[in-house]
C-alpha cells in the first residue's frame, strides 16, 4: 500500500479506539517480572554457557601478543577466543566501529577477547587471567583544540550573506557553548543469547531496537547470508538509540558459541556500556545571532564540532538550526572530528538534543539583549517555510500555539522577570523556557494480520523499547477492523515477521501503525471480496453494508484469514518539511548558599499531530523531560585525558535524574492533525519530549541567580562563587 497523497477524512477520525487513553498492554507482564528480557530467556535454547568480554586497556595502537594459557586452564572454561585468532570482521553500514578481529585498537575497551564458561563467575575470573601486550600509539582526545583549528573551514550550508548581515545588525550575540559526552544509561545493558554452535544457521535472542537492521548487520559482520540468521527481541529494557545496531555482546556471543559448540549468553558489564558501545558525543558550538531592534533575526551562524571514530558522524548539533527560526542570512556547519574515543552514535533525539541545549540559551540571551520576553522573541521569529534553497513549507507547524498555550498554563506572565530577584527563604527562584524541535520522518513498515474466530493477531518485527508499541498497534488494528481492543493480540520483535520500521529516530509509532493499517486494509478487502461487497464498514465486530450485518466471527467459520502488506510513503512528502514542535517551561530553585539546583515544576506543550494514546504519549514526554533534567544538571561522561576512557562508567558515578528530582510535570498536547504525515495523521513524540528541556532549565537557573552557565551540566561549582549573598 502506498501513502501517496495527504489523508482525507477517514476511519481514524471517528477515534473510537485510536486516540483514546489505554494503559499499556505489556504493563502487567513487566511489573510482575514475567516479560522475558534477552538475558533472562532461559527457555529458548538448552545448554547455555556464559560469555564474558575482555576490553582493550589502551585507546590506540596494536596488540602484539595475548597470553591465554591460564584462562583456558581455569575452572569451568569451555572456550577462549581472542581478536588475534580471527581476521577483522566486517563493519556494517551504519556503524563506524569494528566490533572484533585483528590486532588494531581504535578506542579504549574495544573488545579483544571473549571467555566462555559454565558460570558467569568462572568466565569473569578467567577473563582477568588474560595477559595482553600492546604497541601504543599517540591518541587524540582534545576536542577544543580541534574545534579552534577547524572554525571557518569546510563547506557550510549558507543562505544570503551572513557576514554582511551580522556586521550590520544593531543587536548581536557571539558565544560558545559546550555539551559533554553522555551515556544512554538504560536499565538493561546490551545482552544477547546466541546459538551458532554448529556454525550453520545463527539464532539470536537479543535486546535490539531494529530487527532487520540487526539481521543485516550480523550478515555483513560475519559474511553470511541474512536468511541464515533469525533474531528475536520482543522486550527491551530501554535503548534510547544505543540498541539501534548490533553491538559487541551479540558478536562475542556468536564467536563464543561457535568456538564452544554450545549456545552462549553474554551481557555487557556496565563499564562496557559506556566505553565499548555507543554514546552521545561531546560538542562545542559557537552561535552568532544578529537581529533588528524589533527582534527580527537577520543573521544566524551555528558552527559545531563533535568527536567520532573514523567514518562516523558524531553529534550533529546544527540539525535543527536550518529549520527552527526565520532569518534570511545563515552560516551553518558541523565538523565531525576523528578521535580515539568509543563510537559516538545516535542517542535520543541525536543532533537536536545537544543543538537545542546551545541554541535555546542563545535565543534567551538575545531576548535579554533586545529587552524582549523570551516567548515573544521566539514568536517574532516563527516561520512556516524552511529558509534557504530550496524553500520548503512545513507540512504542519503550530509552534506559536505551543508557546502561547504553554505560557498561559504555566503562568509565565507572573514569572520572575529580574535575574536573582525572587527568593523563597534561602532558595533563589527562577523561571525559564525553551523551544523544542524534532524531525518527524517515516519509514516503510510492514505487518501481517490473522483473523480467526473473531480474534485478530498482528505480527510485525516492530519492537517496543518501553514506548507503548504493543498498545498503539493493537489500537490501530482494532480501529481499522472494528474490533474491541481485547480481541487483538500483538506479536512483536521476530525476524520471521514482516519487516517494520523498527524503533528509532521518532519514526516508530507513525510508521509502524501505518504498516498495521495497510495489513488490515488488505484483510478488509479480502473479506469484502469473500462477501461480494464493494465498500463495507467494519464496526462493532461486524461487517456492515446497508441493512446487511455479518459478524466477523462468522465469516471464515473456523478458517484463519491471513493478510500482509507494507506501507510505503510517496514522493509527495519530499516537497515539505515534517517535524514536531514544543515549548518547555520550568521553575527551579537554586540554594543561595550551596548553589544546588532543584527543579520545582515542569510543563511541556507539544505539537505532534494525532496523539495515538494520551497515556503512552504522556509517558514518553515526561520521560524525555526527566532525561533532559539529567542532561542539564548532572549527566557527564568524565573523560580520562590520559587513557582516553570514560571514568564514571557505572550508574553510581554517572548521575541520571531520578524520581526525587522531578516533583511535578504537566504535558499539554495540541489537538492537531498532520494529513501529510501518515493515514493516521500522526507523528512521533518520544524524542520531542527531550528536545529543549536542558536549555529551559539552564535559562531558569540564570533567571534565579543572574549567573549564566554555557557549559553543561549546570553544576554548583560553576555558580557558587558568583551567587548573591544569603
Amino acid at each position: 500500500m502506498e501513502f501517496n497523497k495527504p489523508a482525507d477524512q477517514n476511519l481514524f477520525d471517528r477515534s473510537k479506539v485510536v486516540g483514546k487513553p489505554h494503559t499499556r498492554i505489556d504493563g502487567p507482564l513487566k511489573v510482575s517480572g514475567q516479560a522475558p528480557y534477552a538475558y533472562e530467556r532461559h527457555d529458548v535454547v538448552d545448554g547455555q554457557l556464559v560469555g564474558y568480554p575482555v576490553g582493550s586497556t589502551i585507546a590506540k595502537g596494536r596488540i602484539t601478543s595475548m597470553n591465554t594459557e591460564a584462562a583456558k586452564k581455569a575452572p569451568g572454561v569451555k572456550a577462549v577466543v581472542t581478536t588475534l585468532d580471527i581476521e577483522p570482521l566486517g563493519i556494517w553500514d551504519y556503524n563506524a566501529a569494528r566490533l572484533f578481529g585483528g590486532d588494531k585498537v581504535e578506542h579504549y575497551h574495544q573488545a579483544i577477547a571473549v571467555v566462555v564458561a559454565e558460570t558467569f563467575e568462572q568466565a569473569r575470573a578467567a577473563a582477568a587471567l588474560i595477559e595482553t601486550s600492546y604497541d601504543v600509539e599517540q591518541a587524540k582526545f582534545d576536542l577544543k583544540s580541534e574545534f579552534e583549528r577547524l572554525q571557518g573551514t569546510g563547506e557550510p550550508d549558507t543562505v544570503g550573506n551572513f557576514d554582511e548581515a551580522f556586521a550590520a545588525a544593531p543587536v548581536t550575540l557571539d558565544e560558545v557553548y559546550t555539551t559533554p559526552s553522555e551515556s544512554h544509561a538504560m536499565m538493561e545493558p546490551h545482552a544477547s543469547i546466541v546459538d551458532w554452535s554448529d556454525g550453520g544457521d545463527m539464532k539470536l535472542w537479543t535486546s535490539n531496537q531494529m530487527i532487520e537492521w540487526g539481521r543485516q548487520a550480523l550478515a555483513k559482520i560475519f559474511s553470511i547470508d541474512p536468511d541464515r540468521i533469525s533474531l528475536e527481541s520482543p522486550y527491551i529494557g530501554g535503548g534510547f538509540g544505543a540498541k539501534l545496531w548490533v553491538c559487541s555482546d551479540a558478536v562475542l556471543a556468536a564467536v563464543g558459541s561457535r568456538a564452544a559448540g554450545r549456545p552462549v549468553k553474554l551481557a555487557m558489564p556496565r563499564p562496557f556500556v559506556a566505553n565499548n558501545t555507543t554514546h552521545r558525543s561531546a560538542t562545542i558550538q559557537r552561535i552568532k545571532i544578529g537581529a533588528a531592534e524589533d527582534g527580527k533575526i537577520t543573521a544566524i551562524s551555528h558552527e559545531a564540532a563533535s568527536h567520532t571514530l573514523l567514518g562516523g558522524s558524531g553529534e550533529n548539533a546544527i540539525a535543527q538550526t536550518p529549520y527552527f527560526y526565520a532569518g534570511d542570512n545563515r552560516y551553518i556547519i558541523h565538523h565531525p572530528v576523528e578521535m580515539n574515543l568509543p563510537e559516538a552514535n545516535a542517542m535520543r533525539a541525536p543532533g537536536e538534543t545537544a543543538g537545542l541545549m546551545a541554541l535555546e540559551i542563545a535565543m534567551d540571551e538575545m531576548a535579554e539583549k533586545l529587552d524582549m520576553d523570551p516567548v515573544e522573541f521566539r514568536i517574532a521569529n516563527d516561520t512556516q517555510i524552511k529558509p534557504g534553497n530550496p524553500m520548503k513549507p512545513f507540512s504542519d507547524r503550530h509552534f506559536v500555539e505551543c508557546l502561547r498555550r504553554g505560557a498561559d498554563a504555566f503562568g509565565w506572565a507572573d514569572r520572575n522577570k529580574t535575574p536573582g530577584g525572587q527568593r523563597d527563604g534561602n532558595w533563589l527562584i527562577g523561571h525559564g523556557m525553551a523551544g523544542a524541535y524534532r524531525g518527524a520522518p517515516t519509514m516503510k513498515s510492514g505487518a501481517r494480520v490473522r483473523l480467526k474466530d473473531g480474534s485478530l493477531t498482528v505480527e510485525t518485527d516492530m519492537t517496543d523499547i518501553g514506548t507503548g508499541s504493543y498498545t498503539i498497534l493493537a489500537q490501530t488494528a482494532a480501529e481499522t477492523m472494528g474490533l474491541p481492543l481485547e480481541a487483538v493480540d500483538v506479536q512483536l520483535g521476530k525476524s520471521s515477521y514482516p519487516v517494520s520500521s523498527g524503533s528509532g529516530g521518532q519514526w516508530g509509532a507513525a510508521s509502524s501503525t501505518a504498516g498495521v493499517y495497510a495489513a488490515c486494509v488488505a484483510l478488509r478487502q479480502q473479506i469484502a471480496e469473500r462477501l461480494g461487497l464493494e465498500d463495507p464498514r467494519f464496526e462493532g465486530g461486524n461487517v456492515v453494508d446497508g441493512d446487511m450485518e455479518t459478524a466477523l466471527v462468522d465469516i471464515a467459520q473456523g478458517e484463519e484469514l491471513v493478510a500482509e502488506d507494507t506501507m510505503e510513503f510517496g514522493d509527495f512528502k519530499k516537497n515539505m518539511v515534517h517535524a514536531t514542535f514544543g515549548a518547555h517551561f520550568v521553575e527551579v530553585g537554586v540554594h543561595a548558599g550551596t548553589g544546588e539546583t532543584r527543579v520545582r515544576r515542569m510543563l511541556a506543550a507539544c505539537d505532534a499531530g494525532r496523539i495515538l494514546n494520551p497515556i503512552t504519549a504522556r509517558s514518553q514526554v515526561i520521560g524525555g523531560m526527566t532525561m533532559g533534567t539529567g542532561g542539564a544538571l548532572s549527566e557527564e561522561l568524565a573523560l580520562d585525558q590520559g587513557r582516553g576512557f570514560f571514568a564514571n562508567h557505572d550508574l553510581a558515578g554517572y548521575e541520571v535524574a531520578v524520581h526525587a528530582d522531578i516533583p511535578h510535570q504537566e504535558v499539554i498536547f495540541l489537538d492537531t492533525l498532520d494529513v501529510s504525515a501518515t493515514p493516521l495523521k500522526a507523528k512521533g513524540v518520544g524524542e520531542l519530549g527531550l528536545c529543549g528541556v536542558a536549555a529551559a532549565i539552564a535559562n531558569a537557573a540564570y533567571n534565579a541567580t543572574g549567573v549564566r552557565v554555557r557549559d553543561y551540566p549546570v553544576t554548583l561549582d560553576k555558580m557558587i562563587d558568583k551567587l548573591p549573598a544569603i
